[in-house]
Protein backbone atom coordinates (compact mmCIF):
# COMPACT_ATOMS: atom_id res chain seq x y z
CA UNK A 1 0.00 0.00 0.00
CA UNK A 2 1.39 3.37 -1.07
CA UNK A 3 2.13 5.76 1.79
CA UNK A 4 0.47 9.17 1.97
CA UNK A 5 3.24 11.81 1.90
CA UNK A 6 0.88 14.47 3.22
CA UNK A 7 -0.01 12.51 6.34
CA UNK A 8 3.68 11.72 6.86
CA UNK A 9 4.42 15.45 6.75
CA UNK A 10 1.54 16.07 9.11
CA UNK A 11 3.10 13.66 11.60
CA UNK A 12 6.40 15.53 11.47
CA UNK A 13 4.62 18.84 11.83
CA UNK A 14 2.93 17.62 14.99
CA UNK A 15 6.41 17.13 16.40
CA UNK A 16 7.05 20.83 15.77
CA UNK A 17 3.73 21.71 17.41
CA UNK A 18 4.77 19.76 20.47
CA UNK A 19 8.08 21.61 20.62
CA UNK A 20 6.20 24.91 20.44
CA UNK A 21 3.70 23.72 23.11
CA UNK A 22 0.75 24.22 20.76
CA UNK A 23 -2.33 22.03 21.01
CA UNK A 24 -3.79 23.37 17.75
CA UNK A 25 -2.59 25.16 14.63
CA UNK A 26 -4.48 27.21 12.02
CA UNK A 27 -2.94 27.11 8.53
CA UNK A 28 -3.69 30.02 6.18
CA UNK A 29 -0.77 30.04 3.68
CA UNK A 30 -1.88 28.17 0.51
CA UNK A 31 1.49 26.47 -0.07
CA UNK A 32 1.49 25.19 3.52
CA UNK A 33 -2.11 24.03 3.19
CA UNK A 34 -1.18 21.98 0.13
CA UNK A 35 2.07 20.69 1.66
CA UNK A 36 0.23 19.20 4.65
CA UNK A 37 -3.04 18.11 3.04
CA UNK A 38 -2.75 17.72 -0.74
CA UNK A 39 -5.61 20.19 -1.30
CA UNK A 40 -4.70 21.83 -4.62
CA UNK A 41 -7.04 24.82 -4.83
CA UNK A 42 -5.33 28.18 -5.27
CA UNK A 43 -6.03 31.50 -3.58
CA UNK A 44 -6.41 34.37 -6.02
CA UNK A 45 -6.07 37.04 -3.34
CA UNK A 46 -4.91 37.21 0.27
CA UNK A 47 -8.48 38.16 1.19
CA UNK A 48 -10.05 35.28 -0.78
CA UNK A 49 -9.07 31.90 0.63
CA UNK A 50 -10.19 28.57 -0.78
CA UNK A 51 -9.70 26.96 2.60
CA UNK A 52 -7.82 26.56 5.87
CA UNK A 53 -6.38 23.72 7.93
CA UNK A 54 -7.05 23.25 11.63
CA UNK A 55 -4.62 20.74 13.10
CA UNK A 56 -4.47 19.36 16.63
CA UNK A 57 -2.31 16.62 18.16
CA UNK A 58 -4.89 13.98 17.16
CA UNK A 59 -7.18 15.51 14.51
CA UNK A 60 -6.97 17.40 11.24
CA UNK A 61 -9.70 19.41 9.55
CA UNK A 62 -9.92 21.11 6.19
CA UNK A 63 -12.22 24.13 6.32
CA UNK A 64 -13.60 25.23 2.96
CA UNK A 65 -16.75 26.50 1.22
CA UNK A 66 -19.16 24.59 -1.07
CA UNK A 67 -17.28 25.56 -4.25
CA UNK A 68 -14.36 23.33 -3.23
CA UNK A 69 -16.19 20.62 -1.26
CA UNK A 70 -15.94 17.83 -3.83
CA UNK A 71 -12.32 18.60 -4.68
CA UNK A 72 -11.46 18.64 -0.98
CA UNK A 73 -13.01 15.21 -0.45
CA UNK A 74 -10.93 13.82 -3.32
CA UNK A 75 -7.61 15.52 -2.65
CA UNK A 76 -7.29 15.82 1.14
CA UNK A 77 -7.41 12.15 2.12
CA UNK A 78 -7.28 11.68 5.88
CA UNK A 79 -8.72 15.13 6.66
CA UNK A 80 -12.16 15.72 8.11
CA UNK A 81 -14.12 18.32 6.19
CA UNK A 82 -15.85 21.37 7.69
CA UNK A 83 -17.84 23.37 5.15
CA UNK A 84 -18.90 27.00 5.68
CA UNK A 85 -21.13 29.13 3.48
CA UNK A 86 -20.85 32.60 5.01
CA UNK A 87 -17.30 32.52 6.37
CA UNK A 88 -15.22 30.68 8.95
CA UNK A 89 -16.74 32.50 11.90
CA UNK A 90 -19.85 30.32 11.52
CA UNK A 91 -17.94 27.09 12.19
CA UNK A 92 -14.86 28.03 14.22
CA UNK A 93 -16.49 28.24 17.68
CA UNK A 94 -17.94 24.72 17.43
CA UNK A 95 -14.67 23.32 16.10
CA UNK A 96 -12.61 25.01 18.80
CA UNK A 97 -14.98 23.66 21.45
CA UNK A 98 -15.06 20.14 20.02
CA UNK A 99 -11.27 19.97 19.69
CA UNK A 100 -10.62 21.70 23.03
CA UNK A 101 -8.31 24.26 21.48
CA UNK A 102 -6.50 26.43 24.01
CA UNK A 103 -3.03 27.28 22.71
CA UNK A 104 -3.69 27.97 19.03
CA UNK A 105 -0.83 28.77 16.68
CA UNK A 106 -1.35 31.02 13.67
CA UNK A 107 0.93 32.00 10.77
CA UNK A 108 1.78 35.62 11.54
CA UNK A 109 3.45 36.02 8.14
CA UNK A 110 0.27 35.08 6.25
CA UNK A 111 -2.95 36.17 7.90
CA UNK A 112 -4.98 39.35 7.55
CA UNK A 113 -5.94 41.44 10.57
CA UNK A 114 -9.61 40.71 9.81
CA UNK A 115 -9.05 36.94 9.75
CA UNK A 116 -6.97 37.09 12.93
CA UNK A 117 -9.76 38.91 14.74
CA UNK A 118 -12.28 36.29 13.62
CA UNK A 119 -10.04 33.53 14.98
CA UNK A 120 -9.45 35.35 18.28
CA UNK A 121 -13.16 36.09 18.77
CA UNK A 122 -14.14 32.49 18.03
CA UNK A 123 -11.60 31.13 20.50
CA UNK A 124 -12.65 33.60 23.19
CA UNK A 125 -16.27 32.42 22.87
CA UNK A 126 -15.43 28.87 23.90
CA UNK A 127 -12.41 29.17 26.20
CA UNK A 128 -11.54 31.86 28.72
CA UNK A 129 -8.07 30.30 28.84
CA UNK A 130 -7.70 30.26 25.06
CA UNK A 131 -4.75 32.13 23.58
CA UNK A 132 -3.63 32.75 20.01
CA UNK A 133 0.14 32.29 19.54
CA UNK A 134 1.82 34.09 16.64
CA UNK A 135 4.35 31.82 14.92
CA UNK A 136 6.66 32.29 11.96
CA UNK A 137 7.61 29.68 9.35
CA UNK A 138 6.77 26.50 11.30
CA UNK A 139 5.56 24.56 8.25
CA UNK A 140 8.35 26.12 6.20
CA UNK A 141 10.86 24.34 8.47
CA UNK A 142 9.70 21.14 6.80
CA UNK A 143 9.35 22.56 3.30
CA UNK A 144 12.94 23.82 3.23
CA UNK A 145 14.22 20.24 2.70
CA UNK A 146 12.83 18.60 -0.44
CA UNK A 147 12.07 14.90 -0.72
CA UNK A 148 12.81 12.83 -3.83
CA UNK A 149 9.34 13.33 -5.31
CA UNK A 150 9.56 17.10 -4.86
CA UNK A 151 13.02 17.22 -6.42
CA UNK A 152 11.81 15.26 -9.44
CA UNK A 153 8.90 17.66 -9.94
CA UNK A 154 11.29 20.61 -9.73
CA UNK A 155 13.56 18.97 -12.32
CA UNK A 156 10.56 18.60 -14.62
CA UNK A 157 9.72 22.26 -14.19
CA UNK A 158 13.33 23.27 -14.88
CA UNK A 159 13.45 21.27 -18.12
CA UNK A 160 10.26 22.92 -19.35
CA UNK A 161 11.56 26.39 -18.47
CA UNK A 162 14.85 25.73 -20.25
CA UNK A 163 12.96 24.67 -23.37
CA UNK A 164 10.91 27.88 -23.30
CA UNK A 165 14.05 29.97 -22.87
CA UNK A 166 15.74 28.24 -25.79
CA UNK A 167 12.71 29.00 -27.97
CA UNK A 168 12.95 32.67 -27.08
CA UNK A 169 16.75 32.73 -27.41
CA UNK A 170 16.44 31.50 -30.99
CA UNK A 171 13.81 34.13 -31.81
CA UNK A 172 15.42 37.19 -30.19
CA UNK A 173 16.59 39.93 -32.53
CA UNK A 174 16.86 43.71 -32.59
CA UNK A 175 13.42 45.21 -33.12
CA UNK A 176 11.52 42.64 -31.04
CA UNK A 177 9.70 44.32 -28.18
CA UNK A 178 10.06 43.32 -24.55
CA UNK A 179 6.34 42.56 -24.38
CA UNK A 180 6.48 40.30 -27.43
CA UNK A 181 9.41 38.41 -25.92
CA UNK A 182 7.58 38.03 -22.60
CA UNK A 183 4.50 36.70 -24.38
CA UNK A 184 6.59 34.14 -26.26
CA UNK A 185 7.92 32.93 -22.90
CA UNK A 186 4.42 32.54 -21.45
CA UNK A 187 3.11 30.89 -24.61
CA UNK A 188 6.00 28.41 -24.73
CA UNK A 189 5.64 27.52 -21.06
CA UNK A 190 1.90 26.94 -21.36
CA UNK A 191 2.21 24.96 -24.59
CA UNK A 192 4.95 22.91 -22.96
CA UNK A 193 2.41 21.59 -20.45
CA UNK A 194 2.94 23.77 -17.39
CA UNK A 195 0.14 24.75 -15.02
CA UNK A 196 1.29 28.33 -15.31
CA UNK A 197 4.31 30.57 -15.25
CA UNK A 198 5.72 30.68 -11.72
CA UNK A 199 5.92 34.48 -11.98
CA UNK A 200 5.40 37.08 -14.73
CA UNK A 201 8.46 36.86 -17.02
CA UNK A 202 11.04 39.64 -16.88
CA UNK A 203 12.38 40.89 -20.20
CA UNK A 204 14.52 43.98 -19.63
CA UNK A 205 16.55 45.48 -22.48
CA UNK A 206 19.07 48.30 -22.66
CA UNK A 207 18.68 50.79 -19.81
CA UNK A 208 15.70 48.79 -18.50
CA UNK A 209 18.15 46.01 -17.63
CA UNK A 210 19.35 48.25 -14.79
CA UNK A 211 16.03 47.46 -13.05
CA UNK A 212 16.26 44.04 -11.35
CA UNK A 213 12.48 43.51 -11.51
CA UNK A 214 11.66 45.47 -14.63
CA UNK A 215 8.19 45.08 -16.15
CA UNK A 216 8.23 44.35 -19.93
CA UNK A 217 7.41 47.39 -22.05
CA UNK A 218 6.72 48.14 -25.71
CA UNK A 219 10.39 49.09 -26.01
CA UNK A 220 12.21 47.52 -28.95
CA UNK A 221 15.51 45.75 -28.37
CA UNK A 222 18.40 47.74 -29.81
CA UNK A 223 21.74 46.67 -31.26
CA UNK A 224 24.56 46.01 -28.79
CA UNK A 225 22.23 45.91 -25.77
CA UNK A 226 21.97 43.41 -22.96
CA UNK A 227 18.57 41.83 -22.34
CA UNK A 228 17.87 40.19 -18.97
CA UNK A 229 15.53 37.19 -19.36
CA UNK A 230 14.11 35.89 -16.08
CA UNK A 231 11.48 33.17 -16.28
CA UNK A 232 10.00 30.14 -14.58
CA UNK A 233 7.23 27.58 -14.85
CA UNK A 234 4.99 25.75 -12.43
CA UNK A 235 4.63 22.01 -12.99
CA UNK A 236 2.78 19.59 -10.70
CA UNK A 237 2.64 22.36 -8.10
CA UNK A 238 6.40 23.04 -8.11
CA UNK A 239 8.25 26.05 -9.47
CA UNK A 240 11.44 26.81 -11.36
CA UNK A 241 13.33 30.08 -11.78
CA UNK A 242 16.23 30.86 -14.09
CA UNK A 243 17.85 33.89 -15.71
CA UNK A 244 20.17 34.42 -18.64
CA UNK A 245 21.35 37.66 -20.24
CA UNK A 246 21.20 37.83 -24.03
CA UNK A 247 23.29 40.36 -25.94
CA UNK A 248 22.26 41.86 -29.25
CA UNK A 249 25.29 41.90 -31.53
CA UNK A 250 28.75 42.79 -30.32
CA UNK A 251 28.93 43.92 -26.70
CA UNK A 252 30.83 47.01 -25.60
CA UNK A 253 33.96 46.54 -23.44
CA UNK A 254 31.99 47.72 -20.41
CA UNK A 255 29.21 45.19 -21.00
CA UNK A 256 31.79 42.44 -21.47
CA UNK A 257 33.40 43.43 -18.17
CA UNK A 258 30.24 43.33 -16.09
CA UNK A 259 29.06 40.10 -17.73
CA UNK A 260 32.41 38.42 -16.99
CA UNK A 261 32.29 39.68 -13.39
CA UNK A 262 28.76 38.38 -12.81
CA UNK A 263 29.61 34.99 -14.28
CA UNK A 264 32.73 34.65 -12.14
CA UNK A 265 30.71 35.62 -9.06
CA UNK A 266 28.11 32.98 -9.86
CA UNK A 267 30.73 30.26 -10.26
CA UNK A 268 32.50 31.32 -7.05
CA UNK A 269 29.25 31.05 -5.10
CA UNK A 270 28.38 27.67 -6.62
CA UNK A 271 31.80 26.37 -5.63
CA UNK A 272 31.12 27.48 -2.04
CA UNK A 273 27.78 25.71 -1.63
CA UNK A 274 27.64 22.48 0.36
CA UNK A 275 25.74 21.05 3.32
CA UNK A 276 26.83 22.60 6.61
CA UNK A 277 27.99 25.94 5.22
CA UNK A 278 26.43 29.22 6.29
CA UNK A 279 24.20 30.88 3.66
CA UNK A 280 25.74 34.30 4.34
CA UNK A 281 29.19 33.04 3.37
CA UNK A 282 27.79 31.82 0.03
CA UNK A 283 26.38 35.30 -0.64
CA UNK A 284 29.74 36.79 0.35
CA UNK A 285 31.64 34.59 -2.10
CA UNK A 286 29.83 36.32 -4.97
CA UNK A 287 29.43 39.75 -3.37
CA UNK A 288 33.09 40.14 -2.46
CA UNK A 289 34.14 39.39 -6.01
CA UNK A 290 31.71 41.98 -7.39
CA UNK A 291 32.87 44.53 -4.80
CA UNK A 292 36.52 43.93 -5.68
CA UNK A 293 35.64 44.63 -9.32
CA UNK A 294 34.25 48.02 -8.26
CA UNK A 295 30.54 47.23 -8.63
CA UNK A 296 29.54 46.54 -5.02
CA UNK A 297 26.99 49.35 -5.01
CA UNK A 298 25.39 47.91 -8.14
CA UNK A 299 24.46 44.54 -6.63
CA UNK A 300 21.64 45.41 -4.27
CA UNK A 301 19.75 42.15 -3.82
CA UNK A 302 20.49 38.84 -2.16
CA UNK A 303 22.41 36.17 -4.05
CA UNK A 304 19.54 33.69 -4.11
CA UNK A 305 16.53 32.06 -2.52
CA UNK A 306 14.80 28.76 -2.08
CA UNK A 307 12.41 27.41 -4.73
CA UNK A 308 9.67 24.83 -4.30
CA UNK A 309 5.90 25.18 -3.99
CA UNK A 310 6.57 28.93 -4.05
CA UNK A 311 9.05 30.56 -6.39
CA UNK A 312 10.51 32.48 -3.44
CA UNK A 313 10.85 30.54 -0.20
CA UNK A 314 13.38 29.59 2.47
CA UNK A 315 16.35 29.60 2.63
CA UNK A 316 17.66 32.97 1.56
CA UNK A 317 21.23 33.41 0.35
CA UNK A 318 21.78 36.96 1.57
CA UNK A 319 23.55 39.09 4.14
CA UNK A 320 20.87 38.62 6.81
CA UNK A 321 19.08 35.61 8.35
CA UNK A 322 21.97 33.12 8.21
CA UNK A 323 20.96 29.52 7.57
CA UNK A 324 23.09 26.41 7.67
CA UNK A 325 22.58 24.77 4.31
CA UNK A 326 21.51 21.13 4.32
CA UNK A 327 21.31 18.37 1.74
CA UNK A 328 18.33 18.63 -0.63
CA UNK A 329 17.71 22.31 -0.13
CA UNK A 330 16.99 23.86 -3.54
CA UNK A 331 18.34 27.39 -4.06
CA UNK A 332 19.02 29.87 -6.83
CA UNK A 333 22.40 31.50 -7.44
CA UNK A 334 21.74 34.80 -9.19
CA UNK A 335 24.29 37.60 -8.87
CA UNK A 336 23.76 40.74 -10.90
CA UNK A 337 25.22 44.13 -11.74
CA UNK A 338 22.86 46.99 -12.61
CA UNK A 339 24.13 50.33 -13.97
CA UNK A 340 21.49 53.11 -14.18
CA UNK A 341 21.22 54.57 -17.66
CA UNK A 342 23.39 51.82 -19.14
CA UNK A 343 21.89 48.42 -18.46
CA UNK A 344 22.72 45.32 -16.51
CA UNK A 345 23.47 41.62 -16.31
CA UNK A 346 21.97 38.87 -14.13
CA UNK A 347 22.70 35.15 -14.39
CA UNK A 348 20.70 32.60 -12.41
CA UNK A 349 21.09 28.88 -11.90
CA UNK A 350 19.10 26.55 -9.67
CA UNK A 351 21.07 24.06 -7.59
CA UNK A 352 20.46 21.23 -5.15
CA UNK A 353 22.63 21.28 -2.05
CA UNK A 354 24.57 18.05 -1.53
CA UNK A 355 26.87 16.81 1.22
CA UNK A 356 29.97 17.69 -0.76
CA UNK A 357 28.85 20.57 -3.00
CA UNK A 358 25.89 21.28 -5.21
CA UNK A 359 24.15 19.69 -8.16
CA UNK A 360 23.25 22.04 -11.00
CA UNK A 361 19.59 21.63 -11.88
CA UNK A 362 19.73 24.18 -14.70
CA UNK A 363 22.11 23.22 -17.48
CA UNK A 364 25.34 25.09 -18.14
CA UNK A 365 23.95 26.52 -21.35
CA UNK A 366 23.27 29.94 -22.88
CA UNK A 367 26.27 31.60 -21.25
CA UNK A 368 28.76 33.72 -23.21
CA UNK A 369 32.47 33.00 -23.00
CA UNK A 370 34.03 36.19 -24.30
Amino acid sequence: MQSNPFLERLGRFRGIMEQQELDAFFVTAPENRYYLSGFEAEDLLLTESSGYLLITRTAQYLLTDPRYEEAAKKEAAGFDLAVYSTGIREILPDLFSKLQCKRLGIEEHFITVKRLREVEEALAKVSSAGVVIATDDLVERLRIIKDEDEIEKIRKSVRLTEKALQTLWNALAPGMTEKDAAWLIEKSIREGGAQAVSFPPIVASGPNAALPHAVPEDREIGAGESVILDLGSKVDGYCSDMTRTWVSGSPSPKLREIYKTVREAQLAAQDKIRAGIDSVSVDSAARDLIMDAGYGDNFGHGLGHGVGLAVHEKPGLRRVEPTLLAENMIVTVEPGIYLPGFGGVRLENMVRVTETGCELLTREELFYDW
